[in-house]
């Protein structure tokens, strides 16, 4: 006997009429143009706020928090050092880095995410976009930074810096800089970079050093500037390319 002959005849939860085939690519094909639609609005919209600096961290902490303290100082510096700081728009840090943007003077942007629960759009955005997908929202956080902030958070946080980290890496994106704020928070995600990923020879030992870890918000905004001193701020020829083949 062999092994198909094995198997019990369990129908086939899968099959669908040709109707119910024609209808499903139907949906698809709309989503498809949603998606686009998404792409193209907000590319238009967050066009002219360069140089802008994206702020990642936790959604769950409240203004009582030292990291929402932080987070409100670095952006308020970074907003009136004359830079767009360019957040997920909810609550937590996202509500820290828009509101110390927010009351400074530069452009405080929210990029929210439409979620089951959490997200709820904070107050203080001088632009906000509304995305349904994940991917389209993060695409528009690499397309738009001169930087990455990256505070202490939960999964969505590691999500996005390590998706920067690898975009950085495998010069999908252009190397900007990547500044990790809380070094007590993250010296156990870095050890373990360093004891299993270089040790195991996954990555390179220099792939750990595009992070910067810095406490002080003055000496972030003076890193920062510290990067672009020598070649300004504006997109080099090659770095458009990349960004158009993200």
């Amino acid at each position: 006997m062999s092994a198909k002959d094995k198997l019990p005849n369990i129908p086939d939860p899968w099959t669908v009429t040709p109707a119910q085939k024609a209808q499903s690519a139907a949906r698809e094909a709309w989503r498809v143009f949603g998606i686009m639609s998404e792409f193209v609005e907000a590319t238009e919209r967050l066009a002219g706020i360069q140089p802008a600096v994206s702020i990642f961290g936790s959604a769950r902490i409240g203004p009582e928090s030292r990291y929402y303290q932080l987070t409100e100082r670095i952006a308020r510096l970074l907003s009136d050092a004359g830079f767009s700081v360019v957040s997920g728009g909810g609550p937590g840090v996202m509500e820290a880095a828009n509101k110390g943007a927010f009351e400074g003077k530069g452009i405080s942007v929210g990029l929210n995410i439409q979620l089951p629960m959490e997200q709820q759009a904070n107050h203080y955005q001088d632009i906000s976009q509304t995305f349904r997908h994940f991917f389209a929202r993060k695409y528009m956080f690499v397309k738009i930074a001169t930087a990455y902030v990256v505070m202490p958070g939960g999964f969505g946080t590691l999500d996005e810096l390590l998706e920067a980290l690898t975009l950085i890496q495998t010069r999908k994106s252009p190397q900007i800089p990547l500044i990790l704020v809380g070094s007590e928070f993250w010296q156990g995600l870095l050890d373990w970079f360093r004891a299993r990923l270089v040790a195991e020879k996954m990555i390179h030992p220099e792939d750990v050093d595009l992070i910067s870890v810095i406490d002080d918000p003055e000496c972030v905004v003076a890193s920062i500037f510290d990067y672009y001193q020598n070649r300004g701020f504006g997109r080099l020829a090659h770095e458009h390319e990349l960004l158009l083949n993200l």
